[in-house]
């Protein structure tokens, strides 16, 4: 288990002999708020939850310059990946996943966002549970290095989750927890580049 973030907290992802982590992994969950209804035979069945995470590529005048969500899989570097889009929400662990390579983010981009839109309009007081992680994909393991669980909640259908800043060579992670409207990443990057 990594570090526990609360909103505003950054962590430096340079490890105590000097290196940077060279390859990330940013893993988003949620679960649904909604009661399980009755089935029509009986039983129950959970309310799904259709989110989508994306990451914002943002040079360092806060200009949008390239967008990683469930239809653009990779970022035109190709040094951010999506592994694919979860229509459910269903299961434990990260519902959706972007893998960052970081030594190969274009020289261009000082940050990347990650966002959680609803497509579907679903809204946050619907969500219960929803985090992000990071996972150091550069060792054996993968261990977590931080974890930040949203509080907020609410009748948005977008939330700013984090982001990954770079000054110089260094990276660092920041809890964000700021919402949004929107049904697609180009919606909310404003909002996005507001928090930058």
């Amino acid at each position: 288990m990594g570090l526990s973030l609360q909103k505003g907290q950054s962590l430096s992802l340079t490890k105590q002999n000097g290196e940077s982590l060279t390859n990330v992994r940013m893993g988003l969950g949620w679960d649904s708020a909604v009661p399980a209804k009755k089935g029509f035979f009986g039983g129950t069945k959970t309310v799904e939850i259709d989110l989508d995470a994306s990451a914002i590529l943002f040079d360092g005048n806060k200009q949008p310059l390239d967008v990683v969500f469930f239809n653009q899989l990779a970022s035109k570097d190709g040094s951010v990946r999506h592994t694919g889009d979860n229509l459910s929400g269903a299961g434990d662990g990260d519902d959706e996943t972007l893998m960052v390579n970081l030594a190969g983010v274009s020289p261009a981009v000082e940050h990347i966002v990650f966002v959680i839109t609803s497509y579907t309009q679903q809204t946050f007081d619907m969500v219960q549970n929803a985090f992000c992680r990071v996972i150091d994909d550069s060792v054996p393991g993968s261990p977590e290095v931080a974890r930040y669980k949203l509080a907020e909640s609410g009748r948005t259908t977008g939330m700013i989750m984090a982001k990954l800043s770079r000054s110089g060579g260094a990276w660092t992670f920041q809890a964000i927890g700021t919402p949004a409207n929107g049904r697609t990443p180009g919606d909310v990057a404003g909002a996005a580049a507001a928090t930058l």
